[in-house]
């Protein structure tokens, strides 16, 4: 596909913007800003500081990335998950190791993890192969080995590291894209029966301290002081938190650092704490408004393109949220998965505003006419 330079980045187009999804994820972010603030317990460093200005490094890349003919994106899909893949193997032998997981690899100045980049690429990579398959075709299961097998190579090597946490949520926006694409239900229901056959094998598969995890997740009070310490002090402190909360730098378990990762996979508990229930009620709703106008992008896209990118970045970005809350609660297994925009984390933050990039791309682009290549 030829994109003309003159038309591979146009800044004119802003005027489509929609401004108020901008409006919610800023103001969602300047929220977990000042989270971060009170995770460090009343000050800036070490983690609100860095957090922002990561942000405002990141911005102008952003601002690119919106700008860009979607073309663009389309054309380099299967490039940038080759790199993703590329990455997220040399992650897997030559990467630096941390918390008992070999995810990150070092840039000097930065710490990338290949596996959020990956998410991404993996949507980018399927949302062009479903694009160029039509519907028939879809159906045949013939057409599905190559989608099947670009989405099992990263959830095989990140699940090396290991990830459950991520591999889930990459497998599950896979399926996002498959569904939507057309595949047939009952090929959902098929590979839901071999997986519940597949449970013993699976479970022998998993690492120790994964095992733990469920086990713990079954009966946290087994060992209250140890595997269910977490989830035990997230629960005492979201019940603590009440109807109003006990207010802004005023809860006790974040603040008087019983609540482990606070600033990471447990920062909604300190939300429930410090502001509780009627204050985590105002964060799932600004979640929700922005989910929810996120697929609605989706769906307004006329290319099928932009269509199952924006719904499965939607979807990416739901997941980790629905997982962190539902993990902090105690409704799942304690499997590490960042409340986006809120929880601290450099290449988190970074794709987490990729995709918001991208979606707001899709919802300026969203006339554009992708034509379908190849014999698919």
């Amino acid at each position: 596909m030829k994109i003309s330079e003159q038309n591979i980045i146009n800044f004119k187009n802003w005027y489509k913007l929609d401004f108020f999804l901008v409006f919610l994820i800023l103001t969602i972010f300047v929220f977990g800003i000042m989270m971060l603030y009170s995770a460090g317990g009343g000050s800036f460093s070490p983690w609100a500081s860095s957090q922002l200005k990561r942000f405002i490094v990141f911005l102008p890349f952003i601002y690119i990335a919106i700008s860009l003919d979607i073309k663009f994106f389309y054309k380099f899909a299967y490039l940038f998950y080759l790199v993703g893949l590329v990455l997220l193997v040399y992650a897997n032998f030559a990467g630096f190791s941390a918390m008992g997981a070999k995810r990150w690899i070092s840039l000097g100045f930065f710490n990338l993890q290949p596996s959020e980049f990956m998410k991404i690429a993996l949507i980018l990579a399927l949302s062009k192969y479903f694009h160029n398959l039509h519907i028939n075709k879809v159906r045949n299961i013939l057409f599905l080995f190559f989608p099947v097998i670009i989405t099992a190579l990263p959830v095989y090597f990140i699940l090396r590291q290991p990830d459950l946490g991520t591999a889930v949520i990459l497998l599950a926006s896979a399926l996002v894209i498959f569904f939507i694409s057309g595949v047939s239900v009952w090929k959902f229901i098929a590979s839901g029966v071999l997986i519940l056959f597949s449970i013993p094998f699976l479970w022998a598969a998993l690492k120790d301290y994964q095992k733990q995890r469920v086990l713990t997740f079954l009966n946290p009070d087994n060992d209250p002081l140890g595997a269910g310490y977490n989830i035990i002090q997230s629960k005492i402190a979201i019940g603590s938190g009440g109807f109003l909360g006990k207010g802004f730098l005023a809860g006790s378990q974040g603040q008087l650092n019983f609540l482990p990762e606070r600033e990471t996979d447990f920062i909604f508990t300190m939300i429930a704490e410090e502001f509780g229930f009627l204050g985590s009620l105002l964060i799932l709703m600004l979640f929700s408004f922005v989910f929810f106008r996120c697929v609605v992008i989706g769906v307004n896209s006329k290319s099928h393109f932009g269509k199952y990118l924006a719904v499965g970045l939607s979807f990416f970005l739901f997941f980790h949220f629905f997982i962190n809350i539902a993990m902090v609660t105690g409704l799942i297994p304690v499997v590490g998965a960042p409340l986006p925009l809120i929880s601290y984390g450099g290449t988190m933050l970074i794709i987490t505003m990729i995709a918001f990039a991208l979606i707001l791309n899709i919802d300026i682009h969203r006339d554009s006419h992708i034509s379908r290549v190849g014999k698919l």
